[in-house]
């Protein structure tokens, strides 16, 4: 899908909104190379400056990663992700400590607030994330699992929280892909007790039950 020309008023900005949308709708999915400069500029009806300066905004904010002689790829689908995976890079354990913060206190919110409906769609994705496990589909077991999660979240019926969530999410999937190689582990955690305890309104337990993993997988982390 061709981008929009560009109008005259607030140029950097709009350049920067609509590459920020390409992005956003899948037209430049992650690790894509995006177009040339030139080919910017064409598309967009601006200045190679304009163009310039746009591609380095986002690249300051992790979404785009330029590389000389190469060209300029997408690193990540939003900002606060971008900032994240900038951040952290391939450091697994700050990652893990920023979803036991926000993933402990989501289970608590879900355990005083699900409705019925909340737990129905709690208990279909535990069902598919069974059947990719089972079947050996490790990329789509791990989005399933941070899909799980991250419905817990959302089941909590705080919305600044789910959308903190939900901007982690690209970096939570690459935490489970990252912790899914050992079969056992994997097999082991299935959530069954924290979506028991969140059915059961114990906040406490599904509080417990949320740590429990992660503290699990960060024991695993820091002894390799």
């Amino acid at each position: 899908m061709p981008l929009a020309t560009t109008r005259r008023a607030g140029l950097v900005d709009q350049v920067i909104d609509q590459l920020r949308q390409a992005v956003r709708d899948g037209e430049w999915p992650v690790g894509h190379r995006i177009p040339t400069e030139a080919e910017l500029v064409a598309q967009l009806g601006v200045g190679r400056n304009t163009v310039r300066e746009a591609v380095r905004a986002l690249a300051h904010t992790g979404i785009l990663e330029v590389r000389q002689g190469d060209g300029t790829y997408v690193r990540a689908t939003s900002d606060l992700s971008g900032a994240v995976r900038r951040l952290c890079g391939t450091e697994l354990r700050e990652v893990l400590q920023v979803r036991r913060v926000l993933e402990v206190e989501g289970a608590r919110l879900a355990a005083a607030a699900r409705t019925e409906e909340d737990l129905a769609g709690l208990r279909e994705l535990l069902t598919r994330r069974a059947t990719d496990w089972r079947e050996g589909r490790v990329e789509d077991f791990a989005r399933t699992d941070a899909e799980f999660h991250l419905d817990v979240v959302r089941c909590g019926h705080n919305e600044l929280l789910f959308e903190l969530y939900r901007g982690l999410l690209e970096v939570i999937t690459a935490s489970v892909a990252s912790t899914s190689d050992n079969p056992e582990h994997a097999e082991r955690i299935k959530h069954e007790g924290l979506v028991d305890a969140i059915e059961d309104g114990d906040v406490d337990r599904a509080g417990r039950e949320a740590a429990g993993f992660l503290e699990e997988l960060l024991t695993r982390v820091d002894r390799a």
